[in-house]
C-alpha cells in the first residue's frame, strides 16, 4: 500500500518500531498533524473562523457518507462511540417488554446502556461459538418483542468478521427490530457495505488514523424518525433560539440529531484529513496489502503454543487477530523491549494488521514472540 518512501514521510514513528495495536490506537499520518495546525490557525480568527470550521465539518461529512454508502445528510458528528449509543438508547424510548438483542463479543460501547438499570428492556445475548457470531444461533432470539439487534462489524475481542448481509436477512425476516452496526474496527481497514443498517456507529482515533473526540454516527434517511434523539442541546434542535425556545425543543431527526452542541472541531479536522488520507490510498487497497499479513501471522501462530480466540477460518477476519496464554502479560513486556507492541488483558493478545505494515513486522512479531515464549517456558 505504502511505499518505503511515501511510510516514512507520513509515519516517521513506525521507523522507530513494529506497532500492531491499532486497534486501539491507530497511528496518524502526519496530514493529521497539519490539520490540526490548521484548526488552530483558523480559531485565532476568533468568531470568523467558524466559517472555515463548517467547512470541515461539511467535508468530513462528506468523506464520512463516501465510506458509509450514505449521503452527507444522514451523517452526523458526536464525541465517541459512547455517545452515540447512549443518545441512541434515549431515542428508541424502549419500554418494559421490549428486547434488545447484544452478543458476547461486543465492545462495552454498544451493549453497556442496554444493561443500565434504568432500562426496562429485556436484554437477550447471541453468544459466540468458535470465536463466532452463528447467524442461526441469532435467528432463535429474533422475536415480534425484539426492537433492537446491536453488534459490531468485526469483533475488539477476537477480530471475528460479521456475516453482515445474513444477519441483516434475519433480522429482517424474523423480527421488525433495528440493526445497529458498530463499524469501529472495519472502518478504514475493510470496504464496507453496510448502508442496509439502521443505525452505524464509528469511532475515530483507531483504523481510520484520526484522533480522539470525534464519533461518526450514520442514520439512512428512511430510519431518520426511528432514531430522534430527545436530547437537550442546541446545535441538535430545529429552532434552539426562536420564539418558543422556552415552551418545548424539538429534535432533529436522524443523524442530525447526535450532535447536541458545538461540534468538537478539532477531531473534525483530524477527521477530515483522515479520511481523505484514507480515500487517496483506497481501502481497497489497503484490504488488499494487509490481506496476506493477516494470513501469514495466522500461520505463524498456529505453529506456536498459544490458544488462538480469533476464528480459524480466515474469512471470518479482517485484521484483528487475538490469542491467549497463561503469561500474557510477561510475553507483551518482552515484546515491548523489542519494540514490538501488541494489546494484551487478562491473559488475551491481540494484534491488529492496517495498511502501513509490512511483512517485516509479521516476520519481528513471531520471531519476538517465539523468543518470549521460549524464555518463559
Amino acid at each position: 500500500m505504502l511505499t518505503a518512501e511515501s511510510r516514512r514521510r507520513s509515519f516517521p514513528s513506525l521507523e522507530r518500531m513494529v506497532y500492531l495495536n491499532t486497534a486501539a490506537e491507530g497511528i496518524p499520518p502526519l496530514e493529521v498533524g497539519a490539520a490540526l495546525q490548521e484548526y488552530f490557525r483558523d480559531k485565532q480568527r476568533g468568531m470568523d473562523g467558524r466559517e472555515f470550521h463548517f467547512r470541515q465539518w461539511e467535508a468530513a461529512r462528506e468523506l464520512a457518507a463516501a465510506f458509509f454508502g450514505l449521503t452527507a445528510d444522514e451523517v452526523g458528528i458526536c464525541s465517541c462511540s459512547s455517545e452515540a449509543y447512549n443518545l441512541a438508547a434515549q431515542a428508541l424510548r424502549l419500554r418494559p417488554g421490549d428486547q434488545v438483542v447484544i452478543n458476547d463479543l461486543d465492545f462495552p460501547a454498544g451493549v453497556t446502556p442496554w444493561l443500565q438499570q434504568g432500562c426496562p428492556a429485556t436484554v437477550r445475548l447471541w453468544q459466540a461459538r468458535q470465536g463466532a457470531l452463528r447467524v442461526e444461533d441469532l435467528v432463535g432470539l429474533l422475536g415480534p418483542k425484539t426492537r433492537l439487534v446491536t453488534t459490531s462489524l468485526v469483533s475488539f475481542y477476537n477480530g471475528c468478521l460479521l456475516p453482515f448481509r445474513a444477519v441483516l436477512e434475519a433480522v429482517r425476516r424474523h423480527s421488525s427490530a433495528l440493526l445497529a452496526v458498530d463499524v469501529t474496527q472495519a472502518l478504514g481497514r475493510i470496504p464496507l457495505a453496510v448502508a442496509d443498517a439502521d443505525l452505524i456507529v464509528s469511532s475515530t482515533h483507531k483504523w481510520i488514523l484520526a484522533s480522539h473526540g470525534g464519533g461518526l454516527v450514520g442514520v439512512p434517511r428512511q430510519r431518520a424518525r426511528d432514531w430522534t434523539v430527545p436530547a437537550g442541546g442546541w446545535f441538535n434542535l430545529e429552532d434552539a433560539f426562536g420564539p418558543g425556545r422556552f415552551e418545548r425543543a424539538v429534535s432533529k431527526p436522524g443523524a442530525a440529531g447526535f450532535t447536541v452542541g458545538m461540534p468538537n472541531f478539532p477531531a473534525v479536522y483530524a477527521i477530515r484529513a483522515a479520511l481523505a488520507y484514507l480515500s487517496g490510498v483506497g481501502v481497497a487497497a489497503i484490504e488488499a496489502a494487509a490481506r496476506p499479513l493477516v494470513q501469514a501471522c495466522l500461520e505463524g501462530l498456529r505453529h506456536l503454543p498459544v490458544e488462538l480466540l480469533s476464528p480459524p477460518d480466515e474469512s471470518e477476519l479482517a485484521g484483528i487477530l487475538a490469542f491467549r496464554h497463561p503469561k500474557a502479560e510477561e510475553i507483551a513486556r518482552h515484546l515491548r523491549s523489542r519494540e514490538v507492541h501488541v494489546m494484551h488483558h487478562a491473559g488475551r493478545l491481540r494484534v491488529a494488521w492496517h495498511g502501513y505494515n509490512t511483512p517485516d513486522d509479521v516476520d519481528a512479531f513471531l520471531r519476538a514472540l517465539a523468543d518470549a515464549l521460549t524464555a518463559l517456558a
